[in-house]
């Protein structure tokens, strides 16, 4: 008891095929080959992708900075 022989295989298997019929067995393993080759496919399509090249020329970067507190305007006065 407790160990799984090949007979025990061919009962199941012979069951299986009594419950769903061979039709539905072939269709499913069909389906699932489908399903296989659709996966490895898409596997095989994961290529990276490369942004195209602009026409237009590159824009001088200008001497501006960011503070990561905000300032106050110019015209605004804090009062205490």
């Amino acid at each position: 008891m407790g160990s799984v022989s090949i007979w025990h295989w061919i009962v199941v298997g012979i069951i299986v095929m009594l419950l769903f019929g061979r039709g539905k067995v072939s269709d499913l393993m069909g389906d699932v080959a489908k399903g296989i080759k659709s996966f490895k496919k898409g596997m095989a399509d994961d290529e990276p992708v490369t942004p195209p090249a602009s026409t237009e020329p590159a824009k001088p970067l200008t001497d501006h900075t960011v503070s990561a507190t905000p300032q106050p305007a110019p015209h605004e006065h804090k009062t205490v």
